[in-house]
């Protein structure tokens, strides 16, 4: 697993996961919830999407949008097991440790906190 700010740095070379940003309705659902909240929802959502060893819809379990950790999992490459192998190094057919979920929780909010600060919030 690489530094978590070089790898967003290396994601935002990407074309596909450059084009991922919060949209006005995500911001207020994050104002209204808190970010503490939001973090909470990123730990359920990846424990029931990405921690598993067999994801029997992989590539597929993850929305482009409804909820700002979907947005966040595209934008940051934690989206599927082939984007996490291929982006972070993190192995696809075995269970997610702790650290690797506690590693990917940071990713995303490290992203969200990104596109906070950049539209002044």
């Amino acid at each position: 697993m690489k530094n978590i700010d070089e790898r967003l740095s290396a994601l935002k070379n990407s074309v596909f996961r450059n084009r991922f940003h919060l949209s006005s309705k995500d911001i207020i659902y994050i104002q209204e919830k808190g970010i503490e909240t939001i973090e909470r929802h990123a730990r359920e959502m990846l424990e029931k999407r990405l921690k598993p060893k067999v994801i029997p819809n992989d590539g597929k379990q993850t929305p482009m949008k409804g909820h700002p950790v979907f947005v966040a999992q595209h934008a940051t490459a934690t989206c599927c097991r082939d984007c996490l192998k291929k982006w972070h190094k993190i192995e696809k057919d075995k269970e997610l440790n702790d650290d690797e979920m506690a590693y990917c929780v940071s990713v995303i909010m490290k992203w969200i906190n990104g596109e906070l600060k950049n539209t002044g919030l």
